[in-house]
Formats: structure tokens, sequence, C-alpha cells
């Protein structure tokens, strides 16, 4: 305390700023973009700008919801470290800025420095000189781990990932092999200290707050208690996979069919397991690490969603992922030790392969979306008959829904020889399809057009109103 008293009694300077409130935000963004596109500093609230202490009041959640904004308005995103402090009485909030890694750090579009006591814009040349001097981007598992050492990695879990990626991709590099050394040759090590993904990989402990997934069985289709089933998983990355896919097993339901030319029974998962697997790898290997908030997969009863904090990179749009595109790991350096393993392909092939799996197992593809500041995929059930019907669906259309479901779209003329009917009859049951917002038609000239199911949630919603209306 005594620390802050004597910086307070020499005024602001370079390195030090007075905010008087919490509530202005403004000033305090363009204070964190200014000391991060300089040399760091210290900024403390509650202190006027002549230098007394004023106070803060302080709520449950103010530090957090802080962060928050700071976090949604820089880009990169700052997570400044942050704590209270007591002076004559009163509370003040410290909060303490580092150098960018990546310059320059932006508030709200605007990129600001700091000049003597001041923070002002920095022009557009000035932003080029900056990132040019910046030089190549430092990713988050790729910066050091403070406070930690060798003592804090597990030999067992090293060798074990070792000798298997020797058996998967043939690495160059024995399981007996000293961890430091082995550390090093994978990168994992930056001016010889433990980055964040050698952590992530490897630790003991849990000492990464965001190496965690929560995982819920809601009872219904609506995101509320009661739940059925919750556990949060901590561990190495390996653990957050494997674990989180043996909950969602253990809460989702099979069915026993009769194979075919066989006297043996088959049980059958009611979503592709391999689909699920995928996106959980996703959501735990291109996370934002530096979002405080966790990966997520909820469980309803029609659907499955998985949630990643941080949104797809920019030269990636949610139409790319259902066609061929380029891999663009947020996490690069973690994602190649995941390869090692096969836990990923280097390929960015994993959205269509999930595409794939659901068509050929008979559910509808699934859903990719950003929703507040995640990457979402959601994997539902096919509306059963009785919900089609209750819809007003005939015989023919409920078929063809089926054929959608499976195939991911219809034709007039598919239609036709499906339901062994006119065209002129076909094109009356699309067309109806299409009024009831079950299907979208896409595609210019006759022998283009097809019908495709739009976003699944509308179907599920309408589903449901007409279930309601129906008791």
């Amino acid at each position: 305390m005594n620390n802050f008293v004597e910086l307070i009694h020499k005024g602001e300077t370079e390195s030090l700023e007075f905010k008087e409130s919490l509530r202005l935000k403004e000033e305090l963004g363009q204070a964190i973009s200014a000391f991060s596109n300089a040399n760091g500093g210290s900024i403390l609230i509650g202190i006027s700008d002549a230098g007394t202490c004023i106070g803060v009041e302080i709520g449950r959640n103010t530090l957090e919801e802080l962060a928050n904004y700071i976090k949604r308005n820089t880009d990169p995103a700052i997570f400044p470290s942050m704590k209270t402090e007591q002076i004559e009485n009163k509370e003040i909030v410290v909060i303490e800025v580092k150098v960018g890694s990546e310059k320059p750090v932006f508030f709200r579009n605007h990129a600001y420095k700091r000049v003597g006591k001041t923070n002002q814009r920095i022009s557009s040349s000035e932003i080029r000189k900056l990132a040019k001097e910046s030089g190549e981007r430092i990713y988050w598992d790729e910066q050091v781990c403070e406070g930690v050492n060798f003592g804090d990695i597990n030999e067992r879990k090293v060798k074990w990932f070792l000798k298997d990626a020797r058996k998967q991709r043939g690495l160059n590099l024995s399981e007996d092999a000293p961890i430091e050394e082995a550390l090093m040759k994978l990168k994992l090590l930056r001016n010889g200290k433990l980055t964040n993904a050698a952590l992530l990989l490897f630790f003991k402990e849990p000492m990464v707050l965001q190496s965690e997934v929560k995982c819920i069985r809601f009872s219904g289709n609506e995101p509320i208690k009661p739940y059925t089933d919750f556990q949060t998983i901590e561990g190495t990355v390996f653990d957050l996979v494997d674990k989180a896919e043996d909950f969602v097993l253990r809460n989702i339901r099979k069915s026993i069919r009769l194979v075919p030319g066989k006297v043996q029974r088959e049980e059958k998962y009611e979503y592709p397991p391999d689909a699920i697997r995928e996106a959980v790898v996703n959501a735990v290997a291109h996370r934002d690490y530096e979002s405080p908030s966790k990966v997520q997969v909820r469980i309803f009863d029609d659907r499955i969603e998985i949630w990643s904090p941080g949104t797809l990179p920019d030269v990636i749009t949610i139409e790319d992922l259902r066609r061929e595109h380029v891999s663009v790991p947020r996490n690069p350096l973690l994602f190649k030790q995941l390869f090692w393993v096969k836990y990923v392909e280097d390929v960015g092939g994993g959205t269509l392969d999930m595409i794939s799996q659901c068509r050929d197992w008979g559910i509808p593809e699934p859903v990719f979306e950003h929703i507040s500041g995640a990457f979402v995929v959601t994997f539902r059930l096919p509306p059963t008959v009785g919900d089609l019907e209750r819809l007003g669906l005939n015989e023919r259309q409920i078929k063809a829904m089926d054929y959608i479901v499976k195939k991911g779209s219809i034709s007039n003329k598919e239609y036709t020889s499906l339901n062994s009917i006119s065209r002129k009859t076909a094109t009356i049951d699309l067309t109806q399809l299409v009024t009831k917002g079950l299907l979208i038609r896409v595609g210019e000239g006759k022998r283009d057009i097809r019908y495709i199911l739009p976003n699944y949630a509308k179907i599920t919603q309408r589903i449901t109103q007409n279930r309601d209306e129906s008791f």
C-alpha cells in the first residue's frame, strides 16, 4: 500500500494514470490501449486528477464485468491484471497493463499511444509502423507461462504422448528422451521456459483456469434447472476431450436394431459419436484461451450444443465450414501436438466430416453459428413422424422430409420418383413445405432448383409450438 501512496503523491506520468470512477469506461479503454502500445503502465481507479483518494464502490461482479468489457472492446483482446487496494480506509482498483505482444492494440476500432500524461489517437502511418515493429505474432499458446517449472510437468503424460505420436504419425523422438529435450524439440519451450501449450498438455495439477469443460444434461429442451447430470471436467486437453465424450455417451440413448444378414442385434447411439468427438476436440483446440469463459457441452432431449469461447478467424466464414477450406488454428502450437496423436487432422475438413457423419447416421446436418461471442455447433435429432403429422404433412411429404434429412436436399424430379406421382403434385407438395417454413427453395432454373432444410432450430420451434397447441 505504501508504494501506491508514494506513486499517488508523485502524480500521473507516462506509466501511471488516475481515474475517479469505474463509470469512465471509454477513458479506461483508451488508457489500456495506450499503455499496451507503449511500455505498459498502471491505472488507479478511485483517485482524482489532483491525486486525492476518493475511493470507489465495488460490487460482487464489478471487476469481472470490467474485465469482460475490456476484452470485448480491445483487439487483440486484452486481459489486464486487476486487484483492489485499501488507501485511507477507501477502496481503489488497480489495473496493471503489460506491453502488448501484438501491436497495435485497438480499443473500439481506434489505437492510442501515451504522450506524457495523455492518451492520443494513433495515425494510420503510426499504426503501420507499430505493426511492422511488432514483428511475428506470438499466439497465446506460444507465450511463456510465468511462475511454473519442469516440476509442474507430468513425466508419465509426456512419455505416453511420445510413444503414441511415434505410433500414430511416426514422430522421430524417443519416449525415453529427457523431458526438457522432448519439450524443446516439440517447440513447447520459449527461451528455455514452459509455454502455455506445454502446461495445457502435460501439467500435473490444473494450473490454467481455462482448462475446463462444463457438461450439463438438461431435463427437457430448455437450458433451465433441474439438471439430470452435471460435471465440471478439469485436466489436460486430452482429459477434457476424452471425459467430455464419455459424458455425452452416457447421457444419450441407444437404439437396438437387427443387422441385415446377421443373427446378432446392434446397438446404435442416437448421435454419431465420431461427430460429437470432433466437435469437442475443435472446441478445446480452437477456443479463445484469453477468454475467462469455459467450453460447454449442453445436452437436451432433442439436441446437443457444444460452445467454444471465441469466434471463427476472420478469413473463415460460417458458410466456408460447409465446403473445403483451409485450416487456420487459433492455437497453432497446441493444435500441432494434438495432430501428432491423431486428435485432429491438419486439413481443415473436420466440419465436413461432421456433416457427412450426420447424414450417414440419418440425422440433420449440424448447425454452425456464432452466439454471444462463442462458436456453437448444434446436433439435432430429426422430427418424428408424429411431429410431422401434427404439422399437417401428408405421407408423401413425411417421406420426403426423411429423405432430405439423410441426403441434404431434394429436387422436384427426386420427389416425383420417390412418391411415384406427377410433377404437378410434387410441385404442390413442395410449395406447401416451403410455405410452412420447413424447406427453403434454392437455385435458379428448373433443373437447378432444390429444396433444403432451413436453420433446424426454426423447424424445432414450429414443432414445439404445434405440440403446445395440441394439448
